[in-house]
């Protein structure tokens, strides 16, 4: 099955990458290895304008950052 992964996207460019390649799979905060862990070859790995595709982050990022601000 092809999935899209969004990596590294942090404000508008996110829903321009969106009118390109349609709603993301996946949502990666960073490249690392848990994101490179999920990549198949048939899928499309989208990178922000901030990710570096050719750099794997040595720690892995959260899987959620969540706002406190719903209590």
């Amino acid at each position: 099955m092809h999935s899209v992964h969004f990596v590294g996207f942090r404000g508008d460019e996110y829903f321009r990458a969106i009118k390109v390649f349609g709603p993301p799979t996946f949502i990666h905060i960073t490249h690392d290895k848990r994101a490179v862990a999920e990549f198949m070859e048939e899928d499309t790995v989208v990178f922000g304008p901030k990710a570096d595709p050719d750099h794997v982050c040595k720690y892995n990022g959260p899987e959620i950052i969540e706002d406190n601000n719903y209590e």
